[in-house]
């Protein structure tokens, strides 16, 4: 079958996007492990599909990792779909979005769009974390954002070897079963430089917006710069909780296509 796609980026975390309201699309974890491939398919670090809304959403958000496995939540991903429902005439104009992902709902806010770039802002209500939930782990915190992240500090984060420290860290026992994704942080005056190990992806990517959020949280830096872009976490710190988290973050619509899949 061909399918048409679209491909987006979030501060260079990228994504093959599927309108799948009409066609509901049944894809193997090989499929769409082909679709990710940056050979042989498109490459992305992950694929979404917008699925039909129910009764109390705008749209489903489906996301699978680039092995083809599917994941509860995906940050950049989220604001990513957003931009693409915005896109597609989904919503009231001006009104946030409201959508389902595997790990509960949320809203986003378009804050700008650039019709001639294809680049804009949006803004995305990530899920509360309860304070009781955050573990002190190997040598930092786990916790769980959306997906579970490990977050520790280094005194120099360019001199990480990430594929390495991330592959052993992601797969140590202290993270569970499934383990976790690793995030390495540095404090830089007001900013917190943050470098992400994926799952899933197994390798780092340009940003991770849950992951980002994790690091925010355990830092209490509000100001994030990863490899492949600028994002501000806003919440409210609570002595129980940090609640109304809100992911902010760049957005871009890179090209349009069809795809092969057998």
């Amino acid at each position: 079958m061909t399918i048409p796609f679209y491909k987006f980026d979030g501060a260079g975390n990228d994504f093959v996007i599927i309108d799948a309201r009409a066609s509901n699309y049944q894809l193997t974890a090989n499929q769409i492990a082909h679709i990710c491939h940056r050979r042989f398919g498109v490459g992305a670090d992950g694929l979404m599909l917008l699925q039909a809304a129910s009764k109390d959403c705008d749209f489903v958000m489906k996301y699978y990792n680039s092995d083809g496995h599917s994941a509860e939540m995906c940050g950049n991903g989220g604001r990513c779909i957003a931009m693409f429902a915005h896109l597609l005439g989904i919503g009231s104009n001006g009104s946030p979005l409201h959508f389902y992902a595997d790990d509960g709902p949320h809203h986003a806010t378009i804050i700008s769009w650039d019709s001639q770039s294809q680049k804009g802002i949006v803004q995305l209500s990530m899920r509360d974390v309860d304070k009781s939930t955050i573990r002190q782990v190997v040598n930092g915190h786990l916790l769980n954002t959306g997906v579970p992240h490990y977050v520790q500090e280094v005194d120099d984060i360019d001199a990480v070897d990430i594929r390495t420290e991330g592959s052993r860290l992601r797969h140590h026992p202290a993270m569970g079963p499934a383990g976790a994704n690793v995030n390495f942080i540095q404090k830089k005056g007001d900013v917190l430089m943050v470098r992400t190990y994926e799952r899933g992806v197994e390798d780092e990517t340009l940003a991770c917006g849950t992951g980002v959020t994790a690091c925010a949280l355990v830092s209490g830096f509000r100001s994030i710069q990863a490899r492949g872009g600028d994002f501000q976490i806003d919440c409210t710190n609570t002595p129980g909780a940090f609640t109304q988290v809100m992911l902010t973050g760049p957005v871009s619509l890179n090209f349009t296509g069809h795809i092969n899949v057998i």
